[in-house]
């Protein structure tokens, strides 16, 4: 019996395993056009697109081709939606990220109304909303005229009860930032219970149970779920933390530095640039190349590439001799250089 439970138990670790996938956007050399390969660079489909964003967790992604936007699963084939030539949410900037699928739901809006799709392309929740936020946690936020609400997953949705909320953004970890008529901000919980009071500048999303928070003063410190100060303010600017390095970048009388969650600093001299720590490691530029160190400083991957992206899910795009590859985090090619642009890999489940 009991070698039928760990042989069941190594089945299903590795049926686990291949349910994962990493797929990762490229762009040819001398093409104008986009694809998608995975991590064996077996591409995904056999089309080529005007413009693409990266896959979701739930296998989808968001494609654009004769100006025309649709949704592709991780076999390059097209979601079929109930609603055809919606609008999706968009951060600001003309590179903005379209925001796709997030716990299996995506917002649309069409007629000047937001809703959400599920992952089989049917309407979830209906269109009915004048501004929503993508889902996080199994939450979002929706707001219809004057009134702002709390979603779930579900498709329930609860009323938050203040008169002096004017905007709430996404959630993390279970709390959004909103501001106030006075232009503060404070954090609302997924019950739409005012949780930390509106009284700082401007704040960042909790990350590991820690934000950033901005004074009246404009100086920065760092906050708990309670709203207390962990790191009391002192910073022109600060990042978020990364649970691998236990660190976040902060700027202190015009300098880069990192700070730990016990608030001591600590400064990289060894590199003549201070990225953001992602998966444990952060960029940095020595003698005109570009590696990656680790929260001790120590050159984890040399300095050897003209260009970087960020790690993430373990694996960072890199370039060198003008074209694009991408790198494990021991700095090893896991694809080639060989394209013209390479995006971060994501990982579907």
């Amino acid at each position: 019996m009991k070698k039928i439970i760990v042989s069941i138990f190594f089945l299903s670790i590795s049926f686990g395993i291949i349910a994962q996938s990493y797929i990762v956007q490229i762009k040819l050399i001398n093409k104008n056009e986009w694809g998608y390969i995975d991590i064996n660079e077996n591409p995904i489909g056999t089309d080529y697109y005007q413009r693409c964003f990266p896959f979701t967790e739930n296998g989808y992604a968001i494609v654009i081709e004769e100006k025309q936007l649709f949704f592709i699963n991780k076999f390059g084939e097209k979601l079929e939606t109930e609603i055809q030539n919606f609008r999706l949410i968009q951060f600001a900037g003309i590179f903005g990220e379209i925001q796709g699928y997030h716990n299996g739901l995506v917002a649309v809006m069409k007629d000047n109304k937001w809703g959400y799709l599920d992952i089989s392309g049917h309407i979830f929740i209906p269109l009915k909303y004048d501004k929503v936020s993508i889902f996080n946690g199994g939450f979002a936020v929706a707001k219809l005229k004057n009134d702002f609400f709390v979603l779930n997953n579900s498709g329930e949705e609860n009323k938050i009860i203040s008169n002096n909320i004017v905007s709430i953004k996404r959630f993390s970890e279970g709390l959004a930032p909103y501001s106030n008529k006075d232009k503060l901000f404070g954090f609302i919980d997924t019950n739409g219970r005012v949780v930390i009071e509106a009284k700082f500048r401007s704040v960042g999303f909790f990350s590991n149970g820690i934000a950033w928070a901005k004074t009246t003063d404009n100086i920065i410190g760092y906050i708990n779920t309670e709203g207390i100060w962990l790191i009391q303010p002192q910073f022109q600017t600060a990042k978020d933390f990364d649970k691998i390095s236990g660190l976040a970048r902060v700027k202190q009388n015009n300098r880069w530095n990192y700070v730990n969650i016990s608030g001591n600093i600590r400064h990289m001299s060894d590199t003549e640039l201070w990225g953001d720590f992602y998966d444990g490691l952060a960029k940095g530029r020595k003698g005109g190349l570009i590696g990656f160190y680790d929260n001790t400083g120590y050159w984890v991957i040399n300095p050897k590439f003209e260009a970087v992206r960020d790690f993430h899910n373990g694996y960072a795009a890199a370039k060198k001799s003008g074209k694009w590859g991408l790198i494990n985090n021991i700095g090893d090619w896991v694809i080639q250089p060989k394209y013209a642009v390479i995006r971060d890999i994501e990982r579907i489940d």
